[in-house]
């Protein structure tokens, strides 16, 4: 028997077992408690210890037990309802099945009592044909136990509510206190599809029947049609809602006028008043596309109308032989037996009379008691408040965020919301269309900076591909979901079925999206502000809701009017019985008191915020211009005065302080509460001193004038850095106004928000104090693109002042913050783990108070570690001791182990909260209380020690990582085990809970792509710069290469096949001379980008290494098939890095250069390996003349005319390939700064030539692609082309042949060499270079060696003159084919006006200065593409210099040179301008006069005015100045240095 029809104490073990899988426990607990034999019985005495004996976990434990209480209650609920009645059974299967509303409702047969739905057996058997026909067919459509819907509470006796509503009602009643109703079900519906008399005939019998027995009893009563009774249809279960068809409501009216006929003694005008008129009750039946009711008659025989009566009763019959109403023959006097309605027997009927007068004193007593008014006991609403508000906790803070669904709210209660403007509101479903003019949301833009959507809007803001804006969270979204009255487009507000048809849908996309991609489980409430009454569309919405968010745990309802709650409850019951909402629901409490409490439980009070002024005073903050500034978290001058003291608890002061101490990022609270002398003291490191005493430089402004100033602070994770930053900060809050940058935004909206906190409130913004913002663990182009976005936002104002308009304090994490100190010095501070001695006794007393005041030793782990310097061995200790006795197998543990992985290997990593919870199988199972306390208590104490929660300021969710990286990799060596990192990083990639978890997915993704991809860099403060991934390099030493392929194939292969990760297989492969493999993975990767540049370089750099490894093989014995096979290979390679140059030149973000230079690597190399082959000898000489002659010429050796057949067209192309990227490099060189460091020319491994010295690489490769291009023998024509192809190469091997080989000269350290070199290449020339013609390019390096040469020896007998020189150039002036930039470059630096020469203006001169500038512009323009300017920084070659002709042209190393000081040094007098400052270099430079006009700089040329390009846009003066400055030559044009208006204080500018 199924065990559902069965009492609990009557079950078996199987029956057990199958309720046990219904509610949802884990199958292994089902089987244990299977085979332990749990009967029934036994499981009604199950308690906690048994069940934690056979190793069920708590969450299981605690589901099992609250899931037994409630089965047990809804037995004994339905055994106190049962009263005497028989029908036990048949109402116990219909309490302990699960009860859900139908898809359809049912059909069937009904009967009540003896009677039967029909009133007398003939009717069912006379029942027409189509009707029992009818019947059988629907027996199909009978709903199963667990899809019933069953009738649990009732309408109110005699209400009339039209918006009451069924799903569930109590079971039939007998008579109870003669007041409190009792109830007899019918189904009716046979009857209901009959003709209106047969169906008259029916209601009424059933009626008068039920009526004579309430009237008799003396008691309340209410009959039901629509609802199944047990003796009725056994496919259905009693008290089952199957609603009738009413197809007439007067049929049903007009069938009560059988009163007149039926009711004895002339009493029917009495039965008229005891029998109310029938009221019909819709059905809720979901995806039921007819309406249905259950149709229902109160009686009510009041002791005034019924004292001394009986009602006998005639009852009416429809007969169908002659098709007419007949009454019974004779009149029977009816009584409630129980939950039946039964004619009194004749042998007990003179009592029954006898006894009436009794019954009349027992109804006028319950009368009579009934109209007292009983004495409530009222519910402390306000603690139901607190702790529905704040799940759980007894005072608010921002762990929770508050969806806000509301309709129209009345101008009188707009005075009580002001308990909304203090809760963390992320949105609002707003159906008031009114409410921006008169409503609610009026009276909240007053407060709140909001962004407004409607729903279909609001779907598209949050349904992106990538992680939501963090605009979301900082800004409350008001959402109008049903139009607004004052909007001028087309959403207007529309009825009830307008707005299901056109926006329903938008509302279901909207909460799924917020609730299965936005905000995490349980980190949110759902309020329900009733302040009106209820519509559907409110309704739908709390449905879906209710559905998304699995119940009503997380969703609160309140609302002042019981009327607008009775509504809300009656078309919610759908969804969720009344008894869960009136859990959760605050009703009938004043809208004044609802606020007044929730204010009283608010962490801070009301008082404003204020920011300092300039002149010295304070200026209030509202919240509303705050919020305006999403970007940034604003430092108040009073920031956290605001504090409610009197609701913290000291334990919550102590968890702050905790946290702290744990590894928790500082906190203003921690200052604040310092300060306060509430907890011990913070302790400041030196460095805070440090970098105090930088900041006082700055502000002094050491005689400089730039408006965006920098204070870095590099320091090692956990050393206290970004303790340090938000101290200078904290100390600075009364002084400056002070903000932290939230990076997440972009730079453009933080550069915005920054200029309007400054501006905020000030009279006088040129007097304005400058603003400290904080910027943490940044990307450096994010700050680099913030920086010029804040300087041109400062130059666009045209203000001057001495002091910065900002100090960005950068403050970010590296492994080597002494290096990058060294770098830049003056404005950098390192804080290391290294102590000095006086901060040593400072953390040893602090840690002696720890230890005193905490008794737990994992409060202070991290602050123990800093005291000892995170000294290896004792860190090593550390993590031994606490990880004694933890289980390595369990979640937890891995967990840990999966985080140690991240942290250790991923500077800044984390995982979230909610995929910890995923993992740990916490979502469905953990108690519905605070989701931290959840998480913390399903750890073990080992885990517990390790992890931290954070809440990193470039996310909205909540997560975790291990308190040091250095204990993180502490912890991956000791709980190794068997199982190396490979391993652990595979069985990572398998976890389906950690990967599908939707919330924070886009940030663990990425943390798992640097795992494998990101490599590491000194640049960003790493301790080299590696080839792969640090955890990639790690498994090749620790393990090898093997295993480090095998874990990033498998990543390739579960992280949706990413093209990158194939490009690195590629790069794996080949640097591990696994070359098929190699180009298997480069052709994958280039399957998924065929135009990407960077890949396409990769697959040159396979086919370049095969070529380097094939040839270092090669033998004397190889065959003439392996050399074609190898010089195959390198045209392979040189092709490949050819696409990937042409693919460069299509990609408008970026420069990649790679092609060029992978081109050049490739081809020297084949030159030097053809130069081996036997068949082309050295000559006597040393030449390689066979090769120069086969490369050069028509010329094929027999040796290789046939097997070389398809190679020589190639090869013989080879020269010309190579010349093109050769220029290329050359010219990609003179445009931009490499940032070299010049000094180290003592590098010699040529990847690291590659990187930091690109110049000297070109200079060596142009000798070596020279070398094999020289040949004595092919000079005997002076000026054929054979001639001018080796005087070219003799002038590459000697060092020119291009512009920046050319300029190279001026950094050589010995000038009389590099001069003695550059007249050697002069003679190449030929002496007459205006009578024999030079090719463009052999001109422009002709011009340019002369320059060189005058700024490297002036003396020099081979330089020719500047008119010369100008005559010699004047062909880029009239030719008509297009030039390379250089030759324009060359025409401003000789057409610049000489004094000497130039002493008349020159219309001609001036028009060729111009065109050169403005095609050097626009060159340029084409050459940067979309680059951001500060990726690829133009570099300035020459100064005008005080002298005349060749000799005015000064070259910046010369002014290097001038200079004093290391070259970091050197490099941040440039950088801030004090290079301006050294008299030397002022008394080498000249300074030129001309104006500025809207922040443009002009200058006077021969004849018309130049617009020069200023170094620093800000360094501008604001209006129309004239103005004195330095010029500078580059490939962009003209460059003004140092400009200072001519009235200016000595005051030097940039």
């Amino acid at each position: 028997m199924d065990y559902k029809t069965l009492p609990v104490n009557e079950w078996v073990e199987s029956h057990v077992k199958c309720w046990l899988e219904s509610t949802g426990i884990k199958k292994e607990y089902v089987d244990k408690l299977h085979a332990e034999e749990v009967t029934g019985p036994a499981l009604i005495q199950l308690d906690e210890s048994f069940l934690k004996e056979i190793g069920m976990k708590k969450g299981q434990i605690h589901i099992l037990i609250q899931k037994r209480n409630e089965l047990l209650q809804l037995q004994n609920n339905a055994l106190q309802a049962d009263g005497s009645s028989s029908k036990t059974p048949d109402r116990m299967d219909a309490q302990t099945g699960p009860a859900r509303a139908s898809n359809a409702p049912a059909q069937g047969t009904a009967s009540g009592g003896s009677s039967g739905d029909v009133g007398t057996t003939s009717s069912e058997n006379t029942a027409p044909t189509s009707v029992k026909k009818q019947k059988r067919s629907k027996k199909s459509q009978l709903l199963s136990a667990e899809e019933v819907l069953e009738l649990r509470n009732c309408r109110p006796f005699r209400s009339q509510d039209t918006d009451f509503k069924y799903t569930v009602l109590a079971p039939e009643s007998g008579v109870n206190d003669l007041i409190i109703p009792c109830h007899e079900y019918k189904s009716f519906a046979i009857a209901a599809e009959l003709n209106k008399d047969q169906l008259q005939s029916k209601f009424a019998s059933e009626v008068i029947r039920f009526a004579s027995a309430c009237m008799n009893i003396r008691t309340n009563g209410t009959i039901h049609f629509g609802v199944m009774d047990s003796v009725e249809d056994k496919a259905q279960k009693h008290g089952q809602i199957v609603g009738v068809k009413v197809k007439n409501r007067e049929d049903f009216v007009d069938a009560l006028d059988y009163i007149e006929k039926c009711f004895c003694n002339n009493l029917e005008e009495i039965a008229r008043k005891c029998i109310h008129p029938p009221v019909f009750v819709e059905v809720i039946a979901k995806d039921s596309q007819e309406q249905r009711f259950v149709v229902e008659v109160d009686i009510e025989p009041t002791f005034s109308l019924v004292k001394n009566n009986c009602f006998e009763v005639y009852l009416p019959k429809y007969n169908e032989s002659n098709r007419k109403v007949i009454l019974t023959k004779e009149p029977a006097l009816y009584q409630r037996l129980g939950a039946k309605s039964e004619p009194v027997q004749r042998n007990k009927l003179t009592a029954f009379i006898q006894a009436m007068q009794d019954r009349d004193a027992q109804r006028e007593r319950a009368e009579l008691s009934s109209t007292q008014v009983p004495t409530e006991i009222p519910q402390d609403l306000g603690r139901k408040l607190s702790i529905l508000l704040n799940d759980g906790k007894s005072y608010m803070d921002d762990s929770l965020r508050y969806i806000l669904v509301t309709n129209r709210c009345e101008q009188d209660n707009l005075n009580y919301i002001n308990f909304l403007m203090h809760l963390n509101i992320f949105c609002v479903f707003d159906f008031d269309e009114h409410s921006n003019v008169s409503g609610l949301y009026s009276k909240y833009k007053e407060h709140h900076e909001t962004s407004s959507y409607f729903l279909q809007d609001f779907f598209q803001e949050i349904k992106t591909d990538n992680s939501p804006s963090q605009k979301l969270f900082d800004q409350t979204s008001w959402i109008f979901c049903n139009g607004r009255s004052d909007f001028l487009g087309d959403e207007k507000p529309c009825d009830e079925n307008t707005w299901i048809r056109t926006k329903k849908k938008y509302l279901k996309k909207v909460i799924t999206c917020i609730c299965e991609e936005i905000l995490p489980e349980r980190s949110f409430i759902v309020l329900f502000l009733l302040l009106s009454p209820v519509q559907k569309p409110l309704v739908d919405t709390f449905q879906e809701f209710y559905t998304e968010m699995n119940g009503m745990d997380y969703i609160i309802c309140i609302t002042e009017s019981r009327e607008n709650y009775r509504k809300w409850a009656n078309l919610a019951q759908e969804s969720c019985s009344i008894e869960t909402l009136e859990q959760c629901s605050i009703v009938g409490m004043k809208l004044s008191q609802v606020d007044a409490t929730i204010q009283s439980m608010l962490p801070s009070t009301a008082q404003p915020r204020h920011l300092p002024a300039s002149t010295g005073g304070v200026c209030i903050l509202p919240l509303r211009e705050e919020e305006k500034l999403y970007s940034l978290e604003i430092l108040c001058a009073d920031q956290c005065d605001d504090i409610n003291l009197n609701l913290w608890t000291e334990n919550q002061k102590q968890e702050i302080e905790q946290n702290f101490y744990r590894g928790k990022k500082i906190m203003w609270e921690n200052l604040w509460l310092a300060d306060k002398k509430l907890c011990g003291d913070i302790i400041e490191r030196e460095a805070c001193t440090e970098a105090s005493k930088l900041l006082d430089g700055i502000l002094r402004g050491s005689g400089q004038n730039y408006s965006v100033a920098k204070l870095k602070i590099f320091h090692h994770p956990g050393s206290g850095g970004s303790t340090i930053a938000r101290q200078v900060l904290w100390k600075n809050r009364k002084r400056f106004r002070c903000a932290v940058i939230k990076t997440s935004y972009p730079h453009s909206t933080v550069c915005k928000h920054v200029l309007a906190l400054r501006d905020y409130e000030e009279k006088e913004i040129t007097h304005c104090f400058p603003v400290l913002l904080l910027i943490e663990d940044y990307e450096d182009e994010y700050f680099e693109e913030l920086r010029i976005d804040l300087m041109e936002a400062v130059a666009t104002r045209k203000i001057n002042t001495c002091r910065p308009y900002f100090i960005l304090i950068c403050c970010r994490r590296c492994n080597n913050p002494e290096r990058l100190c060294k770098v830049s010095p003056l404005d950098t501070v390192a804080v290391t783990h290294k102590l000095t001695q006086s901060e040593k006794n400072l953390f040893n007393t602090k840690l002696k108070k720890l230890q005193q005041e905490y008794a737990e030793p994992e409060f202070i782990l991290t602050f123990v570690l800093m005291c000892e310097e995170f000294n290896k061995k004792y860190v090593s200790d550390t993590v031994e001791h606490i990880l004694q006795g933890i289980d390595p197998s369990s979640r937890d543990t891995c967990l840990m182990r999966y985080v140690a992985l991240l942290n250790c290997y991923v500077p800044n990593s984390y995982i979230s909260l909610s995929h910890c919870e995923a993992f740990l199988g916490l979502g469905a199972y953990t108690e519905s209380k605070a989701r931290a306390y959840d998480f913390k208590h399903h750890l073990s104490e080992q885990v517990r020690m390790i992890f931290i929660e954070l809440r990193e300021s470039t996310t909205y969710i909540s997560s975790v990582r291990i308190i040091h990286c250095l204990v993180a990799k502490e912890i991956l060596r000791q709980l190794s085990g068997n199982q190396s990192l490979s391993q652990l990083a595979t069985t990572l990639l398998q976890e389906k809970a950690l990967f599908e978890n939707r919330f924070g997915r886009e940030e663990f993704i990425k943390f798992i792509r640097h795992l494998f991809i990101r490599r590491d860099k000194r640049s960003r403060g790493d301790n080299t710069d590696t080839l792969f991934s640090p955890f990639i390099e790690h498994v090749c030493e620790a393990e090898n290469c093997e295993k480090a392929i095998a874990v990033l194939q498998a990543a390739y292969e579960l992280l949706g096949k990413d093209p990158f990760f194939a490009q690195q297989l590629a790069r794996l492969n080949y640097s591990n001379e696994k070359f098929e493999d190699a180009k298997y993975w480069a052709k994958v990767a280039k399957s998924h980008l065929p135009t990407d540049s960077y890949i396409l370089d990769t697959e040159g750099q396979v086919y370049r290494k095969l070529f380097s490894f094939t040839v270092d093989k090669m033998t004397e014995e190889d065959t003439p098939e392996k050399i074609t096979e190898n010089i195959l290979i390198a045209l392979k390679a040189m092709k490949c890095f050819r696409e990937a140059q042409q693919a460069a030149k299509e990609e408008r973000e970026s420069m990649n250069n790679a092609g060029y230079f992978g081109e050049v690597e490739v081809g020297c190399r084949l030159l030097r390996f053809l130069s081996t082959l036997p068949v082309f000898p050295k000559s006597t000489e040393g030449e390689y003349t066979e090769l120069v002659k086969y490369l050069t010429t028509d010329y094929i050796p027999e040796d290789i005319k046939r097997t070389w057949g398809t190679l020589h067209s190639r090869l013989k192309s080879l020269r010309q390939n190579l010349y093109n990227a050769l220029e290329w490099i050359s010219e990609e060189l003179s445009y931009f700064q490499t940032e070299k460091n010049q000094e180290k020319d003592d590098e010699n491994d040529d990847k690291e030539e590659l990187i930091y010295n690109p110049r000297k690489w070109l200079r060596r490769q142009t000798a070596v692609y020279a070398k094999f291009f020289i040949s004595a023998s092919l000079t005997a024509d002076s000026n054929g082309p054979d001639t001018q192809l080796m005087r070219r190469m003799n002038i590459y091997g000697s060092g020119g042949g291009n512009v920046t080989n050319i300029l190279s000269f001026l950094t050589d350290k010995k000038e009389n060499r590099a001069a003695e070199k550059l007249e050697r290449i002069l003679s190449f020339y030929p002496e007459n270079p205006l009578k024999n013609r030079l090719e463009d390019n052999d001109l422009i390096n002709f011009i340019l060696c002369h320059i060189t040469l005058a700024c490297l020896a002036p003396g020099s007998a081979k330089l020719l003159p500047l008119p010369t020189l100008r005559e010699l150039s004047r062909r880029f002036v009239k030719g008509k084919r297009p030039f390379p930039a250089s030759a324009f470059f060359l025409l401003t630096l000789l057409y610049w006006p000489d004094e000497a020469l130039d002493k008349e203006p020159n219309p001609e001169k001036d028009e060729i200065l111009t065109s050169a500038l403005q095609t050097l512009k626009r060159l340029y323009d084409i050459k940067m593409k979309d680059v951001p300017t500060r990726k690829k920084r133009i570099y300035t070659h020459f100064f005008l210099g005080r002298g005349y002709g060749l000799s005015k042209i000064v070259h910046k190393n010369k002014i290097d040179k001038l200079m004093v000081g290391s070259l970091d040094e050197k490099r941040m007098k440039w950088l801030h301008g004090t290079v301006w400052n050294i008299s030397i270099i002022r008394d080498n430079l000249r300074r030129v006069s001309g104006w500025t006009k809207d922040r443009n700089v002009f200058i006077r040329g021969h004849v018309k005015e130049l617009r020069i390009l200023p170094l620093h846009h800000e360094s501008v003066p604001a209006g129309n100045e004239n103005v004195t400055f330095y010029l500078g030559f580059s490939f962009n044009g003209l460059v003004a240095f140092n400009i200072e208006a001519e009235n200016d204080s000595p005051v030097r500018r940039m």
